[in-house]
């Protein structure tokens, strides 16, 4: 194999970010875990959301594909200048992708968590269900076989 072959681009970058994906899981700040506990299996009004998923080539903290929000925590690092432009980029790029981006700051999830929590939930209401398994359907239906 050449080279050139093993130095390109992945055609789907989300499969080169799983490993790194599975790695941040398992090594979330004090705010992630908090809100990870309030997120996680359908707690939240019966939402499913994931954790450190790959979306195109970043890796969101949290997402409702379902409804295709984005919620991300940051860090007092987000703070400055450079890391702000990143963020931005970050955002921009998950909107084109057709999602909605949250972001909180870790403090306000360990200081406030329900308050984030409300913000959330006020956000997932004002969204439509963008699952094809879901249009015009209860949340957890599939679409049936051969019904009129």
């Amino acid at each position: 194999m050449s080279e050139q072959a093993t130095d390109r681009e992945p055609r789907h970058p989300a499969r080169r970010l799983k490993p790194v994906a599975r790695i941040l899981r398992g090594s979330g700040t004090d705010a992630e875990r908090l809100l990870w506990s309030k997120l996680r299996a359908h707690y939240l009004d019966g939402h499913k959301f994931r954790r450190q998923h790959p979306i195109g080539r970043y890796v969101a903290d949290f997402v409702c594909l379902d409804r295709r929000l984005v919620i991300e925590l940051d860090g007092g690092g987000h703070a400055g200048v450079e890391q702000a432009t990143a963020d931005a980029e970050r955002t921009a790029f998950l909107r084109a992708e057709g999602y909605e981006v949250l972001r909180f700051w870790n403090t306000d999830v360990l200081t406030n968590v329900d308050g984030v929590i409300a913000a959330i939930l006020a956000a997932l209401e004002a969204m439509p269900n963008r699952h094809p398994w879901h249009a015009g359907a209860d949340r957890f239906s599939r679409p049936s076989g051969g019904e009129s």
